[in-house]
């Protein structure tokens, strides 16, 4: 098992903790993952019905406090896991995001489901992924199908496909496919900066968070990692046999993601909605969809109508498939 270091106050402050997760070095050295925890209830020790793991977005991290306060309210223990090189596990001499490989992440992502398990005694899991958070949680709960790791499978937004044109997502693709495999460290490609501006309190948002860990302007997209997403992508497009209950949230509409427009704040404007739409039923036997009006991409970000929408619908899907006994 993946060792865990006792927990230590996090950043996040008062009531919130975090566990270091050492993993296999790789060519940069020394690689961790770090697993958030909003502290439990002292009066109940923990929630009886189970635990959540949140899986964040690219170019991201774990901030939503108040994302956990609401499953906690809802009788959950909630969990967040910064993956490696990413947020609060990103160290100064790594390159951010960098892996070559998405079944990389399955060392951290048993890791953290085996401190949840084993270590803190839940025995339900619900895995929240978002973005490429959400592409990783479907990936790992399909390999893992069979085994009753994961109890339910909620996405928020998940990156399923490219969001470009024809041109992009076939002819480039190939191209990267080919790049990424000798020369994976090659700039290929930068995020829009409107979506980020939009939601930080500096330029007009409503949400403080640390620009170093989630900066507008991203970190440079490597052809290593573009190629392994776009493996990831057509995995999905294959088809998964996801064996729990699936949800899968995103907002109404899509915007442009490569410049400012007036919807930013009532659009999705980093991905394509109805590209996860379309892959939805290839997920699993049990995949219900539900589409947020005025969300944006992050649907926990959304301002506080769409947000509480989306709240209400996974915390009410939640309780169909997880009946408190």
């Amino acid at each position: 098992m993946t060792p865990a270091d006792d927990a230590t106050p996090d950043v996040l402050g008062p009531g919130w903790t975090s566990r270091t997760l050492r993993l296999a070095p790789d060519h940069e050295g020394e690689v961790v993952a770090t697993l958030v925890h909003r502290d439990d209830d002292a009066a109940t020790h923990r929630p009886a019905r189970g635990a959540v793991l949140y899986v964040h977005g690219y170019v991201d991290y774990f901030f939503q406090r108040h994302l956990g306060d609401a499953w906690a309210a809802h009788g959950f223990s909630f969990y967040a896991l910064d993956l490696r090189k990413y947020g609060r596990s990103l160290r100064p001499w790594q390159t951010a995001n960098d892996v070559t490989d998405l079944r990389t992440y399955v060392e951290e992502l048993d890791a953290a489901a085996s401190v949840i398990r084993e270590q803190d005694g839940h025995d339900t899991l619900v895995v929240l992924g978002h973005s490429t958070g959400g592409l990783l949680a479907a990936l790992w709960a399909h390999a893992h199908r069979g085994r009753g790791t994961v109890d339910a499978l909620v996405l928020n937004s998940p990156w399923f496909d490219l969001n470009r044109d024809w041109i992009y997502r076939v002819v480039v693709t190939r191209a990267v496919d080919v790049v990424g495999r000798v020369q994976p460290d090659r700039v290929v490609g930068a995020v829009g900066v409107h979506y980020g501006q939009s939601l930080h309190v500096d330029t007009g948002g409503a949400w403080e968070y640390d620009l170093a860990w989630k900066p507008h302007e991203g970190f440079p997209v490597r052809a290593g990692w573009l190629r392994a997403v776009r493996r990831g992508h057509a995995r999905v497009a294959r088809g998964l046999d996801i064996d729990c209950p699936v949800l899968l949230c995103c907002a109404e509409r899509s915007g442009p993601f490569d410049r400012w427009h007036p919807d930013l704040a009532t659009t999705d404007s980093v991905l394509d909605v109805e590209q996860m739409v379309a892959r939805a039923p290839g997920l699993g036997r049990d995949v219900t969809v539900v589409r947020i009006p005025d969300g944006v991409h992050d649907l926990a970000l959304s301002a506080p109508g769409p947000r509480q929408r989306y709240f209400d619908e996974m915390l009410t899907w939640a309780d169909q498939q997880l009946p408190v006994s």
